[in-house]
């Protein structure tokens, strides 16, 4: 028996305000569980960044207290960040068989091995603490989706994954209904639930409309196909080979992450491959055009992605041939619009038919519209609700939907990173904040890149660096020789060598009028070096490049 003041706390880590990194820490009592662990691409002023995960301070500050990870499936803005936590939390984690699949993959590529990794089943029921935890299955643009139901003493969160409701997918399992029906006849204390589609009025579209047009696109072709997608969404991978092998044509994958998924997938038999569809992509060039189909990485126009690499004329094997047809099964990432169409505009050039997003038909979302969205809330009816997975705006919406299906205002809670969510039976409430943010990983560097690098990193890409190298006589503390000026992505020396000559006179002025106490200080030495070299600068050439004063004695 709950007491009277029980709580259950809500406190997302990652995933409010944002696409991607999602991860939220749920806890009763002395215990913490938590639901995904995703990472983000950088944005274009993370410069030089390569991912970006939560802040997961919080996580480490309760170690003790945290119990478990559960996964809602596969995507990398759900298990991204999973290599790096697991690291510093030894834990055991909780998802379905291709979800546990793609991360093994992750784990064995960063080395971590004795990894406690458990499969689950919807329809599965896990005991953990106070905590019992229900899978029930969803439809999303993965197979073996999940969302989670997590029952405590004082009632249940449910947490919804990503989801769409697809009347006909393509592996035949359909969300399941009666499960969402019977936690909500049980009552449902909080629901967090996917907003990333509320803009979109009415329904989301069946995956199987790909397949179709897939169908369609395959019969008309005279030459090679080439299909461009995410690698995790294996249902899209089907229905490209199923159509290969209807139209008898050999599948040739590319990119190291859809050689990954595709092995993986087909392995634990979540893709089904025709015998003798398969060809290496050495033998392509064996195959008449009219017979081939490669799948590749790179919808989202990824620099060093496959059909990026195509479309650059880079690829070590693959050239693109005029009369080719390209399709890219994707929509752009906010922010990967420009690289999309870079890439697009290249195939065009080398006489390619691309066939992309904005055509009907050949992509359609994983998210639910807002029919979809009314309809969980209708069947879950929860007595509190809190819209996640999702840009502010659209958080928001999502909450004006809530409360156009009857959930009053009050109950419904439109959080951000590191808010605690408190509920109790009687009410909910703000209750503090936790430090949450962000983690830059570069390189092998994890979080050792801040705000002051990046402002260097800014000013560098915007005006240069200029190095002075100043060498002093140890005898007498005077300029040994002329100083030495050293300019990279700031003007082109060969054209500005007054400017040059005119800034190796101003440190020597500048040096000439030091005493030798300040020529002893190298601090104050290089501080005033900056200043004058700053200003007189600036006066030139209205730029402020990085001065980099360098002092050797001699």
């Amino acid at each position: 028996m709950a007491n009277r003041m029980a709580k259950v706390s809500i406190i997302p880590l990652g995933g409010l305000g944002e696409i991607g990194k999602n991860m939220t820490a749920i806890k009763y009592g002395e215990s913490i569980i938590v639901i995904d662990s995703g990472m983000m691409f950088p944005e274009e002023d993370l410069l030089g960044v390569d991912i970006v995960i939560p802040d997961y301070t919080y996580l480490l500050e309760n170690k003790s207290q945290v119990k478990g990870i559960i996964l809602t499936h596969g995507h990398e803005d759900h298990i991204g960040a999973l290599p790096y936590v697991l690291k510093d939390l030894d834990v055991p984690v909780y998802g379905t068989r291709l979800t546990l699949g793609l991360l093994q993959g992750k784990l064995k590529e960063n080395h971590l091995s004795g990894v406690n990794l458990n499969v689950v089943k919807p329809r599965d029921v896990l005991k953990i603490d106070q905590f019992k935890i229900e899978f029930i299955r969803v439809s999303h643009s993965i197979a073996d989706a999940i969302a989670v139901s997590i029952g405590t003493p004082i009632g249940s969160v449910l947490h919804t994954g990503d989801f769409k409701i697809d009347m006909t997918p393509i592996d035949g399992d359909t969300i399941d209904f009666h499960k969402f029906t019977a936690i909500g006849e049980q009552g449902v204390l909080v629901m967090m639930s996917d907003s990333t589609n509320v803009e979109r009025p009415g329904y989301t579209m069946s995956e199987k409309s790909v397949g179709e047009t897939f169908d369609e696109t395959f019969r008309l072709a005279k030459s090679r196909i080439i299909v461009a997608s995410f690698a995790s969404n294996v249902h899209r991978v089907q229905q490209a080979i199923w159509a290969a092998a209807k139209y008898n044509r050999k599948v040739a994958v590319v990119g190291r992450s859809m050689i990954n998924v595709v092995n993986i997938a087909s392995e634990l038999g979540y893709l089904k491959i025709p015998r003798n569809t398969l060809i290496d992509i050495d033998e392509v060039s064996q195959v008449p055009g009219n017979r081939v189909v490669i799948l590749t990485t790179g919808s989202q126009g990824e620099p060093m992605s496959g059909l990026t690499r195509m479309a650059m004329s880079e690829h070590k094997q693959i050239q693109i041939i005029p009369g080719d047809t390209i399709i890219i099964s994707a929509v752009p990432i906010p922010g990967n619009e420009k690289s999309v169409a870079r890439t697009i505009d290249h195939l065009f050039k080398l006489g390619a038919d691309v066939i992309h997003e904005s055509i009907a038909g050949i992509h359609v979302s994983g998210h639910a519209s807002q029919e979809e969205l009314k309809l969980m809330l209708n069947l879950v009816k929860p007595k509190y609700f809190v819209p996640v997975h999702g840009e502010y705006r659209m958080l928001y919406k999502h909450a004006k939907l809530a409360e156009q299906m009857g959930i009053p205002a009050e109950n419904i809670f439109v959080g951000e990173n590191g808010q605690v969510l408190e509920f109790t039976r009687k009410k909910g409430q703000l209750a503090g904040r936790v430090q949450a943010g962000r983690i830059l990983v570069d390189g092998l560097g994890v979080g050792d890149v801040g705000s002051v690098v990046l402002k260097d990193r800014k000013q560098l890409s915007q005006d240069g660096i200029l190095i002075v190298v100043v060498t002093i006589n140890r005898t007498d503390f005077q300029l040994a020789t002329s100083p030495e000026v050293i300019s990279r992505g700031f003007v082109y020396v060969k054209e500005s060598e007054k400017l040059m000559e005119e800034a190796r006179d101003h440190v020597k002025e500048f040096i000439g009028k030091c005493d030798q106490n300040r020529m002893k200080d190298w601090a104050l030495l290089k501080s005033g070096i900056r200043e004058v070299l700053s200003r007189f600068l600036y006066e030139k050439t209205k730029r402020r490049p990085m001065i980099l004063p360098i002092i050797t004695e001699i």
